[in-house]
């Protein structure tokens, strides 16, 4: 018994004197790698690394994962930070939802019937479930995968089973969407796409928060939000949002998890907003 704890003593002290025992804890626990950083470019000199260092603050005490874009038209500006990290959807789907319908019924040279946009309208302002639920139902898979080829969202993959807050989204993806609602192109009908903007900007004053905040008086907005807690990260908290005025036209996206409360989740992405806004209209 003595020499078998000797010879394991032996052992250990064997690989602590020839140094075998330092590397292998160290590689047991690795440093965490650094977060990525948010990138900026812009026509506008000045303002890409005033956005980079403000929209860096604003996250630098905040817990989470937060993925962030920016585009405006006006000075060519773009800012970016994990914009291919997938996130659950959550309700900013439904303005997938309702482009898809809309792209369809265009395909076959037709209107939006009562039906459709009664659903429509409570599905985009009031966030409304069943009515989104039920256009998912009748739109089908395919459809919705065609129209997501259409429009070059690669990245965006659709609930299973109905569950379309499952949806997979990212940054990149809904940035791509809000350009082609805020810009003339060959997806989107310009009837189709003034009537997506005019649901966003009439969405209930209880929903109206996240990417709007701080926006600037004369400034029009058109926003859609999403929030859904669940037993793996938290609570997914996103905001996409569209303004035109004071001399810019720009599309912002931010998609949140690991939020321990829904209000946490609109702190962060409003204290985003907040620097964004300010930096866009001093600029």
């Amino acid at each position: 018994m003595t020499s078998g704890i000797s010879r394991r003593a032996r052992v250990l002290a064997a690989a602590v004197g020839t140094g075998v025992l330092v590397p292998l804890v160290a590689a047991a626990t690795p440093a965490a790698a650094a977060p990525p950083a948010v990138t900026c470019t812009s026509a506008k000199a000045g303002l890409a690394a005033k956005l980079k260092k403000d929209i860096t603050a604003a996250l630098a005490t905040r817990k989470g994962t937060v993925a962030v874009g920016l585009y405006d038209r006006s000075t060519n500006t773009t800012c970016t930070l994990r914009a291919s990290s997938a996130y659950d959807s959550a309700s900013v789907v439904k303005v997938t939802v309702l482009a898809t319908l809309l792209w369809d019924a265009k395909k076959t040279n037709r209107y939006l019937t009562d039906r459709e946009n009664t659903l429509a309208k409570a599905m985009i302002t009031k966030s409304d479930n069943a009515a989104t639920s039920t256009l998912w139902k009748q739109l089908g898979m395919t459809k919705i995968k065609n129209f997501l080829k259409a429009a070059g969202m690669t990245q965006t993959t659709p609930g299973a089973n109905g569950y379309w807050g499952l949806t997979q989204i990212t940054v990149t993806d809904e940035q791509k969407l809000l350009k082609l609602l805020t810009a003339k192109n060959a997806v989107l009908s310009d009837n189709s796409r003034a009537y997506i903007v005019k649901l966003m900007g009439q969405v209930v004053s209880s929903q109206r928060w996240g990417t709007p905040y701080g926006v600037p008086s004369g400034v029009s907005v058109a926003v859609k939000n999403g929030w859904l807690q669940r037993s793996t990260n938290g609570w997914r908290v996103h905001s996409v949002g569209a303004f035109k005025g004071g001399g810019h036209d720009y599309v912002m996206t931010v998609l949140s998890h690991g939020n321990s409360t829904m209000n946490y989740g609109i702190a962060t992405i409003q204290a985003l907003a907040k620097v964004i806004h300010k930096d866009l209209a001093a600029s």
